[in-house]
């Protein structure tokens, strides 16, 4: 009797179409043109359009208009128009709103769904059970946030216009990601979808109208780049949020530099997936084709470097290709299609042409079998064996079903090779054991890691990068505070620009023989626990009360930052030290400061002229933010975000790594250690920058780090002129995140600076901030932005 299982093996697969009736009818009855959506209306002006194609069939579904920088004007003047009113709505009105959009999303989903496989070219099972759930759940997840956004961020308030730009690989989800957060908190939104796939997001419009969204708070505005840098460039915007590749996330970070304009970042990824020898092997297989076979591979947080145990590598590999074999390839809009088309034919050229690279650079390319279909952007679901962590195939984002495999020894390789990347999006880990996968977990830097499953999203659990894969986060609370403002930074006015202090000097040699020798403060730079000379042999004239000369600083320069970074960056071990013992050290550091306290309140009286009774309130103010801060060491915890699916999904805040700070010309004590307390109490590492005219406020600070269990290398201090040196820090590869606060020239140097890796940045952006009030120079405002959020997913349950 012929069994089941074999009846089974041999069953051909017969066409399972989606039926595409109502969305070929929409199509229709739009074919005059595809318009903007701006101030409530649709408009289909304007003489420069665009076909959008079907990637499955080649075949033209719509043209849609151009979007010029008089349509971009238009849509933030209905934008700015709309917020006033839209911000001072009471919560509960802005929900219902958000809720109202999710019903109708739901009510429409497979009218969504089938618009999206056919704009997009992923399969319908995909459009149809995961994006469009997940794009009601985001309006219904941050319709719960709107309701309580008065309680549950008293002291923020909504940032304003928001400009957001979202990629054609997830039309309708990232648009959803943009929109719901911005909504919820109070901002209006001008966005911009891909050119490649604009459907979804006029058909979202026609719901905005539906549910009666009051006119001007969502614009849609459809273009190419030009469209975008429209949006970027407009003076009118508060913040800039961007899903795409790195190279155009870098040249948005430059564009805005210094404009004061608000900005996140999700960027491209080379996530590892690591599958460990006591791994469940055939689960983690199916990993693999949720991992990199899913949507074609067009996914930013694709696990596209699978990392396999030496010892079960030929197993894992021997089934993978057998699991590939069996994947179908074709017609998105049959239900049982597992790979779609990618995206259009230019993504379809730089798939293959970087296959073609891995191949000739001596990969072994593993390709499912099977014809493809003749007309349509397709490509077969493939894995690279035989690859070097320097293959061209290994280090660059191909953003198409193709994987590369390497293997590994120890746990410890495993991490440094899932590592040996620019990005940090995403990373998957498999192992029975829960002890290896968590210290794995630890070890990855990623902004979201899944343990024993794969593409985990939910609206309820943020996401994000480190590295080059940008900063900021989407979803959960840690995505919302993108779409905030903190109400001191609010209220904070421009500063006086005052004039840039050049710091003037001679050798040393040459100061002993110019009757200087009478002078006997002379400090040097600190690193890596050690008073280090400045490598140049200069240092400069301190002035005190009076113009008078009160010792001499280093005049830092370039390799004085550089090896300032070095010695932090050896410093990791100070992240891993529990929170309890970073806390510990720091009460210690109070202690040894106030055993020194005439000391220091006679600095700050010799070097800045104030009394003695204001030295003695700024001392107090140092004092007390240390123990604030030691305090906090061990109480600024991360969550466990409640998502839809059995997971405990842990929102851990993790240090930056190596932070650059530069700190201001006023309150130089207090400000010095109100921002240098804060970055090392949740585990990062500083090169710190000092006040130019009263560094030696600092340098004496070093002496009280040497004698407080500080471990060297966790505090480096340079001095100098402190742009010059703010620019070499903020230009360094090494600094994951920069702090500045000086004028808004400096500030916007910075920001240009830090594009080579993208790190994240604080600037004071030539704005005054009293450093001795607690409400504007200390709080958990200064540790939030000390840290990023990193999402850890573990299931349970059977």
């Amino acid at each position: 009797m012929e069994q089941i299982r074999d009846i089974m093996r041999t069953m051909e697969y017969g066409p399972a179409p989606e039926a595409n009736e109502e969305v070929s009818a929409w199509l229709k009855a739009r074919a005059a043109g595809i318009g903007h959506f701006i101030g409530g209306k649709f408009i289909a002006s304007g003489k420069e359009r665009f076909a959008t194609v079907n990637p499955a069939t080649e075949a033209e579904l719509a043209r849609v208009v151009q979007g010029s920088e008089a349509e971009v004007d238009a849509a933030v003047k209905a934008a700015r128009g709309a917020f006033a009113k839209w911000s001072k709505l009471p919560g509960h009105e802005r929900a219902r709103y958000l809720y109202a959009i999710a019903r109708h999303i739901q009510k429409r989903e497979r009218f969504f769904a089938v618009l999206e496989s056919m704009d997009n070219g992923k399969p319908i099972r995909e459009t149809r059970d995961i994006d469009i759930p997940l794009v009601a759940r985001h309006f219904y997840h941050h319709a719960g946030w709107a309701e309580m956004v008065e309680s549950e961020f008293e002291g923020f308030s909504p940032v304003g216009v928001c400009g957001q730009i979202i990629p054609w690989n997830f039309p309708l989800l990232m648009l959803a990601w943009k929109i719901a957060p911005a909504l919820a908190a109070g901002n209006t939104v001008v966005l911009k979808p891909a050119e490649q796939t604009p459907l979804t997001a006029t058909a979202f419009a026609e719901i905005c109208e539906e549910v009666g969204l009051p006119a001007g708070v969502v614009n849609i505005v459809h273009g190419d780049g030009r469209t975008g840098a429209a949006i970027c460039a407009h003076e009118d915007i508060d913040k800039i949020a961007f899903t795409g590749s790195t190279e155009v996330g870098r040249i948005i970070r430059e564009a805005i530099a210094g404009s004061g304009k608000k900005l996140s970042l999700e960027l491209g990824g080379k996530s590892p997936f690591i599958v460990f020898e006591d791994a469940d092997l055939d689960g983690a297989v199916e990993g693999v084709v949720d991992a990199i076979w899913f949507n074609q591979g067009e996914v930013c947080c694709a696990g596209s470097r699978i990392l396999v145990q030496e010892g079960v590598a030929e197993r894992f590999y021997d089934k993978l290709r057998r699991r590939m074999e069996t994947l179908r390839v074709g017609n998105p809009l049959d239900k049982g299609i597992d790979v779609g088309a990618v995206v259009s034919a230019e993504q379809l050229q730089r798939v293959s042409a970087l296959v073609k690279q891995g191949e000739e650079e001596g990969c072994t390319l593993w390709r499912a079998p099977g014809v493809l279909p003749e007309r349509g952007y397709f490509f077969s679901p493939s894995f690279f064996t035989e690859v070097d962590p320097a293959s061209t195939v290994c280090g660059v984002e191909i953003f198409g079903p193709v994987a590369v495999a390497m293997t590994f020894r120890t746990p410890e390789e495993a991490a440094e090779l899932a590592n040996n990347t620019r990005y940090g999006l995403a990373a998957s880990i498999w192992s029975e054991n829960i002890n290896l996968a968590l210290d794995a977990a630890a070890k990855v830097k990623a902004g979201v890691v899944w343990v024993n499953c794969t593409n985990m999203l939910d609206a309820g659990s943020g996401f994000g990068g480190y590295r080059e894969s940008g900063f900021g986060r989407e979803g959960a609370r840690e995505g919302l505070y993108e779409y905030f403002v903190s109400d001191v930074e609010k209220a904070l006015k421009p500063a006086k620009e005052a004039e840039i202090f050049i710091p003037r000097g001679a050798p040393e040699e040459e100061r002993r023989f110019a009757g200087l020798s009478r002078i006997d403060r002379t400090a040097k730079n600190y690193v890596g626990g050690k008073q280090s000379r400045p490598d140049g042999g200069y240092s400069y004239d301190v002035l005190g009360k009076g113009g008078a000369v009160i010792g001499q600083a280093p005049l830092g320069n370039r390799k004085d930052i550089r090896n300032a970074v070095e010695a932090a960056a050896k410093a990791g071990g100070w992240g891993g030290v529990t929170a309890h013992n970073r806390a510990q050290v720091l009460y210690y550091v109070g202690e040894n400061l106030d055993a020194r306290r005439e000391e220091f309140e006679a600095l700050l009286s010799e070097s800045t002229g104030q009394s003695a009774k204001a030295a003695s309130a700024e001392f107090d103010v140092a004092l007390r933010r240390i123990f604030y801060y030691a305090a906090q060491a061990d109480k600024y915890d991360g969550a466990v975000h409640a998502t839809k699916s059995r997971h405990v999904t842990l929102a851990m805040n993790e240090p930056w790594g190596v932070m650059g700070i530069v700190a201001p010309e006023e309150a130089p004590f207090a400000a010095f250690v109100s921002l240098v307390l804060p970055a090392i109490a949740m585990g990062n590492r500083v090169v710190a920058v000092s006040s130019t005219r009263h560094p030696l406020l600092a340098t004496n600070l070093y002496q009280i780090f040497d004698t407080s269990d500080v471990p060297g290398g966790v505090v480096n201090i340079v001095t100098g002129e402190k742009d010059v040196l703010a620019k070499t820090l903020a230009e360094h590869d090494e600094v994951a995140a920069m702090w500045y606060f000086g004028g808004k020239k400096g500030s916007a140097m910075v920001e240009r600076a830090s594009c080579g890796n993208l790190k994240a940045t604080w600037v004071s952006d030539g704005r005054a901030r009293d450093w001795l009030d607690d409400r504007q120079a200390r709080g958990r405002e200064f540790l939030r932005r000390a840290t990023q959020v990193k999402n850890i997913w573990v299931p349970y349950g059977e």
